[in-house]
């Protein structure tokens, strides 16, 4: 029985405030696996603490979540304008930064850099697929980006609420992260 009929409001209330990471993936592995169809629409981000390095990074770069229009047009990163949400282009993040010393990554100088570009990196073309993807022993869907090596997989954990895991390749441990449907 998936986590969805356990008690998932609970669990994500608490889970907001900071879980350990095998929390989280004991919770992913608990829970319902998506299908590439379910996706789409517009889903609003927030961070799940578990430890990580990279918590609230996205956060405090003004990530507002991500779209999917159908299995070949996804929008991997929206981010909040005055205008409303819009797609950046994720290939300039620096990956290697964000393995080797992701405190960097946190420092204002580097915030300040990228508010600066961000509006240079707005994009209406898709920067990443949808797909069917076995992982931990299970098919799901998963964003696969276009042109770095990550692989968002996502599982529900309630009706409109998903749990997503940031498969970055160099990264020891997993990165968490909420979606709920917008609407």
């Amino acid at each position: 029985m998936t986590q969805e009929f356990l008690g998932a409001d609970q669990w994500l209330a608490r889970a907001s405030r900071g879980i350990p990471r095998d929390e989280a993936l004991a919770m992913f592995d608990v829970a319902r696996p998506v299908a590439v169809e379910e996706m789409t629409g517009r889903w609003r981000g927030s961070g799940l603490p578990t430890g990580s390095p990279l918590d609230g990074l996205l956060e405090a770069y003004g990530w507002w979540g991500k779209e999917f229009l159908d299995a070949e047009t996804t929008h991997p990163l929206l981010f909040a304008t005055r205008s409303g949400p819009r797609p950046v282009r994720p290939a300039p993040v620096p990956v290697g930064v964000l393995r080797r010393w992701p405190a960097a990554a946190h420092s204002t100088p580097a915030r300040l850099a990228f508010t600066a570009v961000r509006p240079l990196l707005t994009t209406r073309r898709p920067e990443a697929r949808l797909r069917a993807v076995e992982h931990r022993g299970v098919v799901t869907a998963a964003m696969l980006y276009d042109r770095l090596p990550i692989v968002d997989v996502f599982k529900r954990v309630g009706s409109d609420t998903l749990l997503g895991l940031m498969d970055l390749r160099g990264l020891p441990d997993p990165f968490f992260f909420l979606l709920r449907r917008e609407g």
